[in-house]
């Protein structure tokens, strides 16, 4: 098909695509660029093909109204692939934004809706993502400058806000006998990922008590037992809003590389993210003006003194700007 110049197309899809599978951190700091979509397409019908651990969070997004879900069936299941492809077409879209960019969404322009405009990495799409090599980019600067090729204009992608995702928990606050301020420790990440994870969380908790602060921890429910470890207290059976709805009331927020660390930082709550050798922290997305990170080489041998130290600084620094 003939594509129009990106500058010209930004109002006039009535139907929009845009996929985004994952993971948690991932769909997070999409949020911004979902909210710049919106913006450049604000009559238009905006659909999100996303993974089923993420259908919850995207529901709730204001800039969405719909979701579809894809299991992401084997390719060689060929019933499966059809299925979705009869899905996708009759959404019947007239842009397609591809914001997760793997091989298998580039099966899916390929195969599924190669003759739709499409913003993305995949070969021959008709608004490619001219970045050199956009693994090695700064997400967020990967996905702004992916919107930007593709004609939108941008505001929003750089800084994600997901606090509608939030709900009140103060009766759950309530009901653990948690109070304002506490600060809230995030010990696990993906099993897959053990090289994320600091080991001695349950040492800073110690001292974090002992110097008068509140810890609160609320595990997924893989992550319970390593949870129940750690001296504060630990709220379990939350789903994401609830877990939303903690970490945003923090005063505080530390963990690891992962999902939450991500959710509170794009809520503007304080906080620190301990990293080893696995990824820069500046390439993740998670540094922002209130939440910082601690890079090390090697993660298990960070000292608990010394990220104490970096939380006790940050919070005098917070407390006199405020």
């Amino acid at each position: 098909m003939t594509s129009p110049s990106p500058a010209s197309f930004a109002s006039d899809a009535k139907r929009i695509l845009v996929i985004k599978h994952g993971a948690f951190g991932d769909v997070i700091q999409a949020e911004g660029a979902l909210r710049d979509i919106r913006e450049n397409h604000p009559h238009a019908f905006i659909a999100v093909l996303t993974m089923p651990a993420y259908r919850a969070i995207l529901a709730r997004c204001p800039h969405v109204d719909e979701v579809i879900v894809d299991e992401r069936a084997p390719r060689w299941r060929i019933d499966r692939m059809l299925a979705l492809r009869e899905k996708l077409r009759g959404l019947d879209a007239g842009m397609v934004y591809d914001l997760q960019n793997s091989k298998r969404t580039a099966f899916y322009f390929k195969w599924m809706l190669n003759d739709r405009r499409w913003s993305g990495t995949a070969k021959g799409c008709s608004h490619p993502h001219r970045a050199k090599d956009p693994k090695k980019i700064r997400t967020l600067d990967r996905l702004a400058g992916q919107l930007e090729d593709a004609g939108l204009s941008i505001r929003h992608t750089r800084k994600p806000d997901v606090s509608w995702l939030a709900d009140d928990v103060s009766g759950m606050l309530s009901a653990a006998c948690v109070t304002a301020p506490y600060i809230v420790l995030v010990p696990g990440c993906s099993a897959r990922h053990p090289q994320k994870r600091w080991p001695h969380y349950a040492e800073l908790a110690a001292r974090l008590i002992a110097a008068g602060e509140t810890v609160v921890t609320a595990p997924g429910p893989d992550e319970v037992e390593l949870a129940r470890a750690i001296p504060g207290t630990c709220i379990e059976k939350t789903n994401w809003s609830a877990l939303a709805g903690i970490l945003k009331g923090a005063r505080f927020v530390i963990g690891n590389d992962t999902g939450p660390s991500h959710l509170a930082a794009h809520m503007g709550v304080a906080g620190l993210a301990l990293f080893g050798s696995h990824m820069p922290a500046e390439r993740t997305g998670i540094l922002t003006e209130n939440f910082g990170a601690i890079e090390v080489d090697d993660l298990a041998a960070l000292p608990v003194p010394r990220v104490f130290d970096e939380v006790e600084r940050r919070l005098a620094d917070h407390s006199n700007s405020v």
